[in-house]
């Protein structure tokens, strides 16, 4: 039952970490796997919690260390990635793994894990209403939802290359749909 690997990705304002917690608080044996970034902490995030936030230095170093199963320069000069250690970490524990990754990082996690891993890619309903939940979110400028709505696109054309494709434009259906998918692989 224990050590597969669930991989969620989803554009920013897709409803992904929503659908996230939700997964989190259902008896899975999941245990979220906290990636590393470059990026400065939003809100309230907490080193260790939400992401392990690197300088970015010390992030190429760990590249070059090999410390990464897979990372990516998402934005210029802002990197993600997944240690190897943190994988480790949750197999120890005897839970499966649950990825919050770009689709990107979903995608090569994907080719690694094989057979072992199920990918799903939470599609927004439509280019406006992402647009519109980001700027309800309230945690960007204009300029970054702008970029953060090119990079949607461009995620939005790789969702075919997932295992399932859940369209959240009721999230009470999406959770359900998304939790039936993690169960049914889990168990199996």
């Amino acid at each position: 039952m224990n050590g597969k690997m669930v991989i969620i990705s989803a554009p920013s304002g897709a409803g992904k970490s929503t659908i996230i917690k939700y997964l989190m608080e259902q008896d899975l044996h999941l245990e979220f796997s906290v990636s590393a970034t470059t990026r400065e902490p939003r809100g309230d995030e907490k080193h260790g919690k939400e992401y392990y936030f690197i300088p970015v230095t010390l992030f190429k170093k760990r590249i070059k260390n090999g410390d990464f199963i897979e990372w990516q320069e998402v934005y210029k000069n802002q990197y993600y990635g997944t240690l190897k250690e943190e994988i480790e970490r949750i197999h120890k524990k005897g839970n499966n793994v649950l990825f919050d990754v770009d689709a990107q990082g979903g995608i090569n996690l994907k080719k690694i894990f094989c057979n072992n891993a199920v990918s799903i890619f939470i599609m927004p309903p439509s280019q406006r209403e992402l647009e519109k939940r980001l700027l309800i979110r309230g945690t960007d400028n204009p300029g970054k939802i702008r970029m953060r709505v090119e990079k949607a696109q461009a995620e939005m054309r790789m969702a075919d290359q997932f295992d399932h494709i859940v369209i959240n434009d009721n999230l009470d259906l999406a959770e359900k749909e998304v939790y039936e998918i993690v169960k049914s692989f889990t168990e199996n």
